[in-house]
């Protein structure tokens, strides 16, 4: 079961204070940072739930043990924040690369 540091760790990893996550989660703040320091799993409690959920839904995956070592962690599933535009109504697509003009078995 996910652990205090876990959750440190997942705050890291998207770039959020306690205040961004009490934001996240409904969980005060003061909450958040007993939880952090206790060394208890906190997977059991109700607002560790809460918590582990607001993390997940913001793209960090929290696991009990690693698919290397064995040990507890936490991923990033994806990023926090979208530095691409994926407008594709914006996309120009170019008439001359809509073909393949290149001899059969031509690589690149």
């Amino acid at each position: 079961m996910p652990i205090g540091e876990q959750i440190v760790a997942a705050r890291a990893l998207l770039r959020w204070d306690r205040d961004e996550l009490a934001d996240a989660s409904g969980v005060p703040a003061s909450v958040i940072e007993a939880l952090e320091a206790s060394n208890k799993e906190i997977g059991t409690l109700s607002q560790g739930r809460i918590l582990l959920e607001a993390i997940e839904a913001a793209g960090v995956m929290v696991f009990d043990e690693g698919p290397v070592d064995g040990g507890p962690g936490v991923r990033m599933l994806r990023r926090p924040t979208s530095a691409i535009d994926t407008d594709t109504t914006q996309t120009v697509q170019y008439s001359e690369y809509l073909e393949n003009d290149a001899p059969p078995g031509a690589g690149g």
